[in-house]
């Protein structure tokens, strides 16, 4: 599951709270909140409680080994920041594996938090469809930020992980995909 500062780092920006608002309204100081999110300090049990509480959040565990989707898309923005696609793919499958893994609310609670942005626009119109396709699957509600605007292209573009990468047909994308704007292999998400 999340780590500690990125479930503070999302529930936060997901209100559009800067960490002086947190701050303020969890009744901590600007810098414990900015040691928490940059998890150079690990705050106890009851303080990532506030914190979330701060944000109109609430912490709940569940019985899993996976980490979930805002967890992998942090590491998918760090490989991307390094020029790192091929990497970032590798993720993006382990996201999808770890979905698949999981049945009925476990697989939406992996996907419960809202991941930060990776800095591409496509990546994260990528990730909200690759959550909204395998829940989907089981029938699980979607959360909320699946359907935000930023979550979704304009115009319909290759998830490129190569150059040399084929554009597929639309027959050959998952619905959800289309429906986000992202072309990827339908064949690209199956287990081998």
């Amino acid at each position: 599951m999340s780590d500690i500062a990125t479930l503070v780092r999302s529930a936060r920006r997901a209100r559009n709270l800067t960490q002086r608002e947190l701050a303020r309204r969890s009744g901590l100081s600007q810098s414990r909140v900015a040691l928490a999110e940059r998890n150079q300090e690990v705050p106890r049990f009851d303080t990532a409680q506030r914190l979330l509480a701060a944000t109109g959040h609430r912490l709940y565990a569940a019985p899993t080994t996976r980490d979930d989707v805002a967890t992998i898309a942090a590491e998918i923005r760090d490989a991307l920041g390094r020029d790192r696609r091929q990497l970032a793919f590798r993720y993006f499958i382990q996201m999808n594996d770890n979905l698949v893994g999981e049945r009925g609310l476990l697989r939406g609670v992996l996907a419960v938090t809202a991941p930060e942005s990776t800095g591409s626009r496509t990546w994260d119109a990528a990730i909200a469809a690759l959550v909204a396709y395998r829940l989907n699957e089981q029938r699980v509600p979607l959360p909320d930020w699946v359907g935000e605007p930023t979550r979704r292209l304009e115009r319909a573009r290759l998830l490129r992980i190569d150059d040399a990468d084929p554009v597929p047909s639309p027959e050959d994308v998952p619905a959800e995909f289309l429906d986000h704007g992202v072309l990827v292999w339908r064949d690209s998400l199956e287990s081998v």
